[in-house]
């Protein structure tokens, strides 16, 4: 049954990665894939979060935690996506943003990680 739980949530974050990227990607710079890059950037934050706030707390069912973690947030985020995206800019020799693509996705994505998890602890610090 967790499977198809996790399965179920998977199906949620893929199609709130579509509309989320899609919408964004409209307010983007022609090149840039801005959709893809702020899906990994919101993923990262939550993902480092939901973790943080789970361990803090300790009352995070550990069945929900890996239906939201693996299911959801793993359907929402967007490796494979990043990757074709950054081959494809390499591909088309456009090296400049191929870096900034590169190393704006990869540095923004730990640092929001890095930011949810301290939200998370401030929260369970403070209440």
């Amino acid at each position: 049954m967790k499977l198809l739980w996790i399965g179920a949530g998977g199906a949620l974050g893929s199609v709130a990665r579509y509309l989320v990227a899609g919408a964004l990607q409209r307010l983007a710079p022609a090149g840039f894939v801005l959709g893809t890059f702020a899906v990994n950037l919101l993923g990262s934050f939550a993902m480092g979060f939901v973790v943080a706030l789970a361990l803090a707390r300790g009352r995070f069912d550990s069945d929900l935690r890996v239906i939201v973690t693996a299911g959801v947030l793993g359907g929402f985020t967007t490796y494979s996506s990043f990757n074709q995206e950054a081959l494809e800019l390499l591909e088309a020799r456009a090296l400049g943003l191929f870096a900034l693509h590169i190393g704006a996705t990869v540095a923004g994505c730990l640092v929001a990680g890095a930011l949810g998890t301290l939200t998370a602890r401030r929260l369970v610090a403070g209440s």
